[in-house]
């Protein structure tokens, strides 16, 4: 008995590509579907070719093809076969970027608030107190101190580094030779020929 193909959504009840996304993790949760889904990608044209391949009654394979054709992401082929609707993966990741890039600004936000309270907690009116002992704040400090007292690309002399390194470190716990290292070390300052320069971009520090 050869497999009913299932009947086609129309155009008004193709979900948004947003509303999509957010059902497209309950739509894969299902085996029945995924093989079905899968038989397709693999080149199964019709339903009864998608219930031989993937294993499926006639029964699962219909209601599967009715559901992954009502998300969208499966769809008729010029000939009238089933097809993977990659055109419509491609609406689904142009829908996802935004919340994806919202949740990177959300996370750069959280970072630089939790960074200027590290460096409220270590600098006190222009003076380092101290170094905070773990070293992800250590290096919060540390790039502060850097944006603060060096241009990017300007070249210094030792001497000028060690002097304006001083001042930052007038009544704390670290000197200013300790100091100068660190930064050197985590490449907020570049030293060749007892020449220092900040490069134009260094890197930011992640917060743990």
């Amino acid at each position: 008995m050869e497999t009913p193909e299932p009947s086609a959504p129309s155009a008004q009840s193709a979900p948004s590509a947003q509303s999509a996304l957010s059902a497209l993790p309950g739509l894969f949760a299902e085996e029945g579907r995924v093989r079905a889904f899968a038989a397709v990608a693999l080149g199964a044209g019709s339903a009864a070719q998608v219930a031989e391949t993937a294993g499926l009654s006639a029964k699962d394979t219909a209601a599967a093809l009715r559901r992954l054709r009502e998300q969208g992401v499966v769809t008729l082929g010029d000939g009238g076969e089933l097809v993977v609707a990659h055109d419509r993966f491609r609406d689904l990741a142009r829908a996802g970027r935004p919340a994806a890039e919202a949740a990177v600004n959300s996370e750069a936000g959280e970072d630089d608030r939790a960074a200027g309270m590290i460096v409220r907690t270590f600098v006190k009116d222009g003076r380092l107190v101290r170094l905070p002992a773990r070293w992800t704040r250590k290096k919060v400090v540390l790039r502060h101190i850097a944006e603060q007292t060096f241009e990017p690309g300007a070249e210094y002399p030792e001497r000028t580094v060690d002097e304006k390194l001083r001042a930052w470190c007038e009544d704390g716990d670290v000197d200013h030779v300790t100091l100068r290292r660190h930064l050197v070390d985590l490449d907020h300052l570049r030293r060749s020929g007892g020449i220092y320069w900040r490069p134009a971009e260094s890197a930011r520090a992640g917060i743990a």
